[in-house]
């Protein structure tokens, strides 16, 4: 009887790994059905700041995010770490990093964007002091 219900536990434990594989897998990274990624504001505390009150490369660059690129830099799309952990806690790997150009600067300059898995969109002008969430319906 004890080896029965031992089976059994183990069947659903794998049946809930299996179906928490394809939920993170599938609903939480397939692109919207449109097509097109769509960033949502973040739960972070961090202040909200509408993607028209950002410099205009900020603009450009989220439309390169959208359709895949081509991307300036090759660091573009590169794993962003968030060392500093201002952004929310999350699994190495999450989120990745944009370079917004900098007029004047010859290098890649401090701005960037930040994209979570979830479709989050950060945005920083003093290479990773400060972080605002964006809202890209705005």
């Amino acid at each position: 009887m004890r080896s029965r219900r031992r089976v059994t536990a183990a069947l659903i434990g794998l049946l809930v790994l299996v179906a928490g594989g394809w939920l993170e897998r599938h609903a939480l990274t397939d692109p919207p059905r449109s097509g097109r990624p769509v960033a949502v504001v973040s739960a972070a505390d961090l202040p909200v700041c509408p993607l028209s009150q950002l410099p205009p490369q900020a603009a450009q660059v989220w439309q390169l995010i959208r359709h895949g690129g081509p991307f300036p830099y090759r660091q573009d799309g590169g794993v962003f770490g968030n060392r500093e952990g201002r952004l929310p806690s999350r699994q190495a790997g999450y989120y990745r990093e944009y370079t917004v150009p900098t007029p004047g600067n010859d290098d890649r300059g401090p701005r960037r964007l930040i994209t979570g898995r979830a479709a989050e969109l950060y945005y920083t002008g003093d290479h990773y002091v400060t972080f605002v969430a964006v809202d890209t319906r705005g």
